[in-house]
């Protein structure tokens, strides 16, 4: 996928993801955010999170979605922490690096 369309879906989750209180993810994880959206349009799934990441030399785009999350967890790092998997995940399946 071309980085401009990457650039230009992530931008849209950043305004929405903004708007609801989105917490920017640590940068070893790229450019993303998590964030409770309760009203958005994705009602069976709230719980969102969204990276633009670089594995050797290509840009891709993983986005995650919960439907709940158990009472007493801390959402933003539970999602924060599923992007560190699934990106991890995706170097082994596809032989590159997250983050270079």
């Amino acid at each position: 996928m071309p980085r401009e369309h990457l650039d230009l879906l992530l931008n849209d989750r950043r305004q929405v993801y903004t708007r609801h209180g989105g917490a920017p993810l640590p940068s070893d994880l790229g450019d993303g955010l998590a964030a409770h959206l309760p009203n958005a349009s994705f009602p069976d799934q709230p719980f969102q999170v969204s990276a633009k990441f670089r594995c050797d030399s290509k840009n891709r785009l993983i986005d995650i979605g919960l439907a709940q999350v158990a009472t007493g967890r801390d959402a933003i790092k539970d999602l924060t922490e599923l992007m560190r998997i699934a990106q991890t995940r995706y170097g082994h399946l596809y032989n590159c690096t997250p983050g270079t």
